[in-house]
This record gives C-alpha cells, sequence and structure tokens, in this order.
C-alpha cells in the first residue's frame, strides 16, 4: 500500500514539474514585458533596463524559472504587476467564494448524482434509466453558459425567483443562506457534475453486476438492492471516486464561465484578469495553485480506490 502511494506521489511531482515547465514557457511567449507593464507606454529605454534587471527579467530563463519555482515552494507568490498588491492577498480575498461554491455544490449535486445512477443501474432499460440516460447526455453535449442562460430565463425572467448577478457579502449567513445566494451557480455546477457522474456510477455498478459473485447472489435470491448497496457498490468504488475527484477539482480550478456569468468575484476570474492584463505573475502563481489542486485531489482519489478494493493492492 505504501509503495503504491510513493509512487502515486512521484507521479503527481513529476506532473507538477512538467506542468510549472509548460506554465513558465506559456508565460514568456505571450505578447508584451512584465517591465514594460508596470512602467507603462511612457517609459523610457533606461528605465526599462533597471526595471528588467530589478525584476530579473534580463537573466536567462532557466535561471528565472528556477528563481520563481524556489520563491513559489517557500509561500512568496509575488505581487501583481498591474495593482502591486501581494497575490497571497488577493487570492485571500478571492478563494472564498470559490470555495463557497465548489463545497456547496458537492454537498448537494455529488451525493444526489450518485444516487440516480445507482437507482439507474439497479432497474437497467427502465422508462427512468433510458430518460435518465437521455438527460445525462444532453447535459453532457450542454455547456455551462448556456445551462446557466437556461437557469436565469427559467427562474429569474420567467418566475421572478433569484437574480442573474450574485451580488452581497456571504460573512455570518447560514448553510440555507449560502445555498439561497447562491443558487443559480450552484445549480449550474450541479447540472454539470451530474451529467459525468450520473453515467459513470451506473456503468460502474452494472460493470461489477456482471461479475460471477453477483449472478450467484442473485440466482440465491438475494434482493436486488441489497447486492448494489452490500457488494456492487464497493467493488465499484474505485473508478467512482476518481471522477468525483475530477469533478471536485472542476468545481475549483474549471469555473472561469460560471463566475464570469455570473458576476461573483473568484479565483477563476482573477486569472482571467491576469490573462486580460499581462499579469503573468498572477497566471503563473494561480496556474500552480490549480495544478495542486488537481495532483492533491487525484492523489486522494488513488489511495482511497487501494484501500477500498484488495485487488488494486495485490493485482496478481
Amino acid at each position: 500500500m505504501w509503495s503504491l502511494i510513493l509512487k502515486r506521489i512521484g507521479v503527481g511531482l513529476v506532473t507538477v514539474v512538467a506542468v510549472s515547465f509548460i506554465i513558465f514557457a506559456g508565460t514568456k511567449i505571450l505578447p508584451g514585458d512584465a517591465a514594460q507593464i508596470q512602467l507603462g507606454q511612457n517609459a523610457t529605454v533606461e528605465n526599462l533596463a533597471a526595471m528588467r534587471a530589478e525584476m530579473g527579467l534580463d537573466k536567462p530563463y532557466l535561471i528565472q524559472y528556477f528563481t520563481w519555482a524556489g520563491n513559489f515552494i517557500t509561500g512568496d507568490l509575488g505581487s501583481s504587476l498591474a495593482s502591486d498588491v501581494p497575490l497571497t492577498q488577493l487570492i485571500a480575498d478571492r478563494y472564498q467564494n470559490t470555495v463557497m461554491v465548489a463545497v456547496l455544490t458537492a454537498l448537494i449535486g455529488v451525493p444526489i448524482s450518485l444516487l440516480m445512477g445507482i437507482l439507474a443501474a439497479m432497474f437497467p432499460g427502465s422508462a427512468y434509466d433510458r430518460v435518465l440516460t437521455f438527460v445525462s447526455v444532453s447535459l453532457v453535449a450542454s455547456p455551462e453558459f448556456l445551462t446557466a442562460t437556461l437557469l436565469v430565463l427559467l427562474f429569474v425572467l420567467g418566475m421572478g425567483i433569484g437574480t442573474a448577478v450574485v451580488v452581497g457579502s456571504t460573512e455570518g449567513k447560514g448553510f440555507f443562506s449560502l445555498i439561497s445566494h447562491f443558487a443559480l451557480p450552484i445549480t449550474t455546477l450541479s447540472f454539470v457534475i451530474a451529467s459525468q457522474l450520473i453515467r459513470m456510477s451506473r456503468a460502474a455498478v452494472l460493470n461489477v453486476m456482471s461479475s460471477p459473485y453477483i449472478e450467484m447472489a442473485i440466482l440465491k435470491g438475494v434482493p436486488r438492492h441489497r447486492i448494489i448497496f452490500r457488494h456492487a457498490l464497493l467493488n465499484s468504488i474505485g473508478p467512482i471516486v476518481n471522477v468525483v475527484a475530477l469533478n471536485l477539482a472542476y468545481l475549483v480550478t474549471g469555473v472561469i464561465v460560471v463566475e464570469v456569468y455570473f458576476g461573483y468575484p473568484g479565483l477563476a476570474t482573477l486569472i482571467v484578469q491576469g490573462v486580460q492584463s499581462r499579469d503573468f505573475v498572477m497566471v503563473q502563481g494561480l496556474g500552480m495553485i490549480f495544478c495542486l489542486t488537481y495532483v492533491i485531489l487525484m492523489l486522494i482519489a488513488d489511495v482511497a480506490a487501494y484501500a477500498s478494493n484488495p485487488r488494486l493492492r495485490h493485482p496478481k
């Protein structure tokens, strides 16, 4: 078990290093110069040269990379080029909204989606299964902005419920008040993750249901719900956990469209602003934070899969 975990940690570290190279190289090939952005268009050649030397931009790219990576490891993310505010402070002002929406969506959308997928596996080929499969496939083909637009048209314009723009502070609000505050973003994201979780949980359970020991239990007359919840579900937890982890990572790092559409400030909109203003420091820092989020969640998913399935720990 520990050897498998150490291997996954090693793969995760290699992934982080590779992504750091890509992020650093990507920001370097973007048009614009960090010193030029900070000093403005009217800066003289002498001022630009002095600023580049102060920021270390006159050094070779390899030295710049290791300097930036070393600062990131020590927790020094640098300051925004656009506002000259420490990046940690900007993140502290924004992360609450992103994390709040992600947590609420996970608490509501993940259990409901898994339960719906398991129920579809209990009654394969039924009208419920066919309708649910059609709806989940339709949701996969629907981008977030389309889903959000339909929800706004239905609830805000049609029924007069809620608002299309999420404004106001969340401090001091209870659980149900937060759900009401972020109702439309949560609903939009729940539809997005449901499209994958429903199909994956259904397919994983049905795959286990074709095993010989499950067929023996069916022949013995064991009720189908007991077979699924006590036997099939535990053996299909591995792929389900991986999909859940991927969707949780998406909720934290991939909600750019939803944040921009509903107008609430989060980490995703912060990195968009960094790209628009050529704020390379912000793009690099947030890109690495998003990468670490994915790697950590996938590591947790792999450990959970190993712990729940002895066949993964002892493949022979």
